[in-house]
């Protein structure tokens, strides 16, 4: 998750050995089923995994294969759960927890206060906790540095921007592929991306939440400078 955290929702019960991406969210999304709980584990072992490695060899210089070595899979396995290695950065288990957290909003709440008070209750979530804080700021630094993960990181914040549009459109009667659902989405989106960036390249001095509510007390205002 991020602006940029895009999968299947956590709401197991932190346990031993769980991933933490299970925990931050926890209550947020109807509990998954032993299956895709077995499944989220294996996805946060390889990107545990993946993590560790890149912070000691740099991205470039690992491969999938170390990768799979490193998590105990093969490496069909990694590919099985991320189709490129790029996915491995931008794949978490965020979206559909804060799905439910709009969803959760009061029904007279304005789209754009929802979409405020959602994510500062998920994004405050990850960022006491302190493996997800940790794992938060590693992707933003791969973001930042790698053109790779950079030019896929729109695409994977679309498909999350796709998914909150459809509860937004929920809430508010409107088609889910309404030319006003699709611009209001992608202009929040794009602010959120922004900020997390601008967040991440002053050396996380300023709050994060403090800077998303600053962005979208500015998109709530006109945008007038």
């Amino acid at each position: 998750m991020s602006p940029h955290t895009p999968a299947t929702g956590p709401a197991v019960p932190s346990t031993p050995g769980a991933p933490s991406s299970l925990s931050a969210l926890s209550g947020a999304a109807p509990k998954p089923g032993l299956r895709e709980r077995k499944k989220i584990q294996t996805r946060q072992t390889i990107r545990r995994a993946a993590y560790r490695l890149f912070a000691e060899h740099g991205y470039d210089a690992t491969p999938v294969d170390r990768i799979a070595e490193a998590a105990d899979v093969s490496p069909s396995t990694v590919f099985r759960y991320f189709p490129t290695k790029e996915d491995i950065v931008l794949t978490d288990e965020y979206d559909d927890a804060m799905a439910a957290l709009l969803r959760a909003r009061p029904a007279d709440e304005p789209p754009l206060s929802a979409l405020r008070a959602m994510m500062r209750e998920a994004l405050g979530r990850v960022l006491d906790d302190p493996a997800e804080r940790d794992e938060m700021l590693q992707r933003e630094e791969l973001m930042r540095n790698v053109p790779a993960i950079r030019a896929r990181s729109h695409e994977s914040m679309s498909v999350t921007g796709r998914l909150l549009g459809s509860v937004l459109a929920e809430r508010t009667g409107q088609p889910a592929d309404s030319l006003e659902i699709r611009v209001f989405t992608a202009t929040v989106f794009t602010a959120l991306h922004e900020t997390t960036s601008y967040w991440s390249e002053e050396g996380h001095e300023e709050q994060l939440l403090d800077l998303i509510d600053r962005s979208l007390t500015f998109i709530s205002g006109g945008m007038k400078f």
